[in-house]
């Protein structure tokens, strides 16, 4: 009889284990961290078509999204993983294949001079509270802030895009 309890406690035990370990998994892909796969080439040489990102949710609860982070954010037809340019409040604008932000030009290095060109002259802009204005790195074929994305609210950013997971060879931080 005491055999058939150390039995019964074994498989409660068990399943206790499980479903903390279930529990634990739902709150961090949920709240923490998740992954997402690259889709299109809007954002190379940066990230690449098919790619395996890996997706911080938790770092805007405890700070806000930076200039050149990289971000995924959600519209009602699908997530976008953009740039960030501008800031809440302030004016940005391209001129003379030159990007200036309250008439001090940028760095923007992460870009090639090909695709700066591409960019296009728009604004001046600006940007409204909670809200930032995004760009692809691929300018040439990026929909985004100049173009139909508009500007993207704070709440509809899901997280910054921190390390490339996969192809494996291909694995390396996200700058």
């Amino acid at each position: 009889m005491a055999k058939s309890k150390t039995r019964t406690q074994e498989w409660i035990d068990w399943i206790k284990a499980i479903m903390i370990v279930c529990i634990v998994a739902f709150l961090a892909h949920t709240f923490i961290a998740t992954s997402s796969i690259v889709e299109g080439d809007s954002m190379y040489p940066t990230l690449e078509d098919g790619e395996r990102i890996f997706l911080n949710k938790f770092i805007y609860m405890v700070s806000t999204p930076n200039r050149g982070d990289i971000i995924i954010f959600e519209r009602p037809e699908k997530k976008y993983v953009k740039r960030i340019i501008g800031l809440p409040n302030e004016t940005i604008e391209m001129k003379d294949h030159k990007l200036y932000v309250n008439d001090v030009e940028q760095d923007i290095s992460y870009v090639d001079g090909f695709e700066t060109k591409l960019t296009g002259d728009f604004g001046p802009v600006t940007i409204p509270d909670d809200h930032y204005f995004v760009l692809g790195d691929n300018r040439a074929i990026s929909k985004d802030s100049r173009n139909g994305l508009g500007f993207v609210s704070k709440s509809d950013i899901i997280g910054k895009t921190e390390i490339v997971m996969y192809p494996i060879p291909d694995w390396k931080r996200i700058k």
